[in-house]
């Protein structure tokens, strides 16, 4: 059952969810990655599990046991990519390159490959129930299933262009979809305004 509170706050989460993706990776096509980048591209994978509930509670009519089977794949996805990510950006950002590798070399690396192939699979299904389900926008949920893992197999990549462009089309790809979820005015009858 769908709450329209829920709903609301799905939707103003994941606009900040992908706001603090996609601008403080504009940030870093000019400046490179800052403290202050990373520690705003740490804090968006937690805002968007409430945009991921949201989005499900609209469709979940339409979706059936595939679209709750996908959604339940990829909000577990997000939450083990969602910590990799906090790690990531918190946490390995201030160590020193010889450290972080020393770290990724054990099993810490099987930690965050397997937080990015659970995300992957989860989104690449949710993304799907969403284009089946009819109920999104068709090109952010098509965006949704392309950005968003390539965005999470990426993650461990340098710094680039191209890194930023996934985190600019991944960011935009969620303000999209929570914009969607705007209340839809409804218009009164005729019969039941007074004459």
């Amino acid at each position: 059952m769908e709450t329209p509170m829920l709903v609301r706050l799905g939707r103003w989460s994941g606009i900040l969810a992908g706001l603090l993706i996609a601008l403080p990776a504009m940030v870093e096509t000019v400046t490179g990655e800052t403290a202050a980048t990373s520690f705003l591209l740490g804090l968006s994978p937690a805002l968007a599990i409430p945009l991921l509930v949201a989005l499900h509670l609209r469709q979940s009519h339409a979706t059936g046991a595939f679209g709750a089977a996908a959604y339940t794949l990829n909000v577990v996805g997000l939450g083990l990519f969602g910590g990799a990510a906090f790690m990531l950006n918190m946490g390995l950002f201030y160590l020193d390159e010889p450290v972080v590798e020393e770290l990724l070399q054990g099993p810490t690396k099987f930690a965050l490959l397997g937080s990015a192939v659970v995300f992957t699979i989860g989104s690449v299904l949710f993304g799907t129930s969403m284009m089946r389900a009819k109920v999104h926008p068709r090109i952010p949920a098509t965006a949704y299933i392309v950005t968003l893992p390539a965005l999470a197999l990426a993650a461990r990549l340098p710094d680039t262009v191209l890194t930023s462009g996934l985190h600019i089309a991944s960011g935009a790809t969620l303000v999209w979809l929570a914009a969607s979820l705007a209340p839809v005015p409804v218009l009164a009858s005729r019969q039941s305004q007074p004459a």
